[in-house]
């Protein structure tokens, strides 16, 4: 079997399309993944599992969670076998590995935590309103603590800690997930679709030239950390780090930096931006909603600034208008995440052709193949097939949503173990002698000196007057 095939790129591929294969068996009335854990956000402990289903509401939280550790064990264990590791010492670490990250999932759903402090559930009297995606920020730190206080605890999970094949796969189901949802809105979203597109495009350009600048010129960083950092400032953060170091081979070290810092920045501006948007334009409601797309650089911290944004507009939680803030945030970020497959295509060109050219001259073909990072058709593959469907059959949008919201559940816990394994592989002081002072500061020059301002810049050009459910 050639040595590109047995790949992590691929072996993502294969895994993601396995699980949203199982997921369209809800279109002949089947439910195969309805028994995924489904965590939600809890006041009571006993209240934080469900199955994903309510078909399967007889498994009980509990067996929900022991169903998708066997079969994620089973699945990913195979995956091993496919890249010639040890099954029976992958499996072993997994588990330990699944465990520990799975519980920092859950920790960060507790309603003091997660829950939107305007919609408080009985019982909770205040809440931070960092939603459930405070579970990537603690399955991190909760990597960063084991790595660094123990490192050799930290060592022993390399085998199972493979984050790159873990990001990649949640982004192969995200591509699902995300065509289902445009197909659905495929209506009145089409003039949404456009702005985000020319929104996007508009922004990136500029973003990612003026961060690659200013990290080269001013802060003196290597190409090899250039890059990477203008592409996690520029677009979604950890995938868009990953895919661009994967683009130029960069070291390991680098999109792990990059994305420890996306997600920390990223926390913060969902807790600050959805708020400030609200007060500087009360009345453009789709302006603060792109605006979200465009500045906040996580897919789930973007999505849910997009939610608690249009919870300020509309606090009414049945208004449709909300629906279509939330859409707009959905729809820019979505071709930000596309885009990151034509922006890993173009750099594997320039690296392969002028940065790090190797002998003979010409348009290496053979190592642009060899350097762009495979998963990103997957991701295309499965967006275009899903929307495909939707569009060409409206009738089947439901079960179609219903199978991938079930998919869904495993892209959560795809990325909860990215953000775990790549706490446990980052050596704090071994970034810090790296430049990470110097990175942080790029991030924070970047980020607050101009992307988040021509990011409401472009979302008022593109959004401004835009109605909001009609309205």
């Amino acid at each position: 079997m050639k040595s590109w095939f047995r790949s992590e790129d691929v072996l993502a591929v294969l895994i993601g399309v396995f699980l949203i294969g199982l997921s369209l068996a809800t279109l002949t009335g089947a439910n195969l993944l309805g028994w995924s854990v489904a965590v939600k956000e809890w006041a009571d402990p006993a209240k934080a599992l469900a199955p994903s289903s309510p078909a399967f509401a007889g498994l009980t939280g509990i067996g929900a969670f022991a169903v998708t550790f066997v079969f994620l064990l089973c699945v990913l264990s195979a995956g091993a076998v496919f890249l010639r590791t040890s099954p029976a010492r992958f499996a072993v670490r997994f588990a330990v590995l699944f465990l520990l990250a799975f519980l920092c999932w859950v920790a960060g759903h507790n309603a003091y935590i997660a829950a939107n402090p305007n919609k408080l559930p009985a019982g909770v009297s205040w809440a931070m309103g960092l939603t459930g995606e405070a579970g990537y920020l603690l399955a991190l730190i909760g990597g960063l603590l084991i790595g660094n206080l123990f490192p050799r605890g930290g060592a022993w999970f390399k085998e199972a800690a493979r984050s790159e094949l873990f990001i990649k796969v949640g982004i192969v189901i995200y591509g699902a997930v995300l065509g289902a949802k445009a197909a659905e809105e495929s209506g009145r979203a089409t003039a949404i679709l456009f702005r985000g597109l020319a929104a996007i495009i508009e922004a990136y350009l500029i973003y990612w030239a003026l961060v690659y600048l200013i990290a080269r010129k001013v802060f003196g960083f290597s190409r090899e950390w250039a890059a990477p950092l203008a592409s996690g400032i520029s677009i979604c953060g950890v995938t868009a780090a990953i895919t661009t170091g994967a683009a130029i081979r960069a070291r390991p070290v680098v999109p792990v930096m990059v994305s420890s810092l996306v997600v920390v920045f990223a926390v913060f501006e969902m807790l600050v931006l959805p708020k400030l948007a609200h007060v500087i334009l009360p009345d453009e409601p789709m302006v603060a909603a792109g605006w979200m797309g465009l500045a906040v650089k996580t897919d789930g911290a973007a999505f849910s600034s997009g939610e608690i944004t249009a919870g300020f507009y509309y606090p009414d939680e049945k208004d449709p208008a909300r629906k279509w803030m939330a859409l707009t945030t959905t729809t820019v970020k979505v071709f930000i995440d596309v885009f990151i497959g034509i922006w890993a295509l173009v750099l594997s060109v320039i690296w392969s052709w002028k940065i790090d050219k190797r002998p003979g001259g010409g348009l290496p073909l053979r190592e642009i193949w060899e350097r762009f990072p495979k998963f990103v058709f997957g991701y295309a593959v499965t967006f275009g097939a899903f929307f495909a469907i939707g569009v060409s059959d409206p009738g089947v949008i439901g079960d179609l949503k219903r199978g991938t919201d079930q998919a869904d559940v495993f892209r959560r816990l795809f990325f909860v173990l990215t953000f775990f394994s790549i706490g446990l592989a980052t050596n704090v002081r071994r970034l810090w002698a790296e430049g990470l002072g110097r990175l942080a500061l790029v991030y924070v020059v970047s980020l607050f000196g101009f992307v988040i301002w021509i990011g409401l810049a472009i979302s008022w050009l593109f959004f401004h007057g835009v109605p909001a459910g009609g309205k």
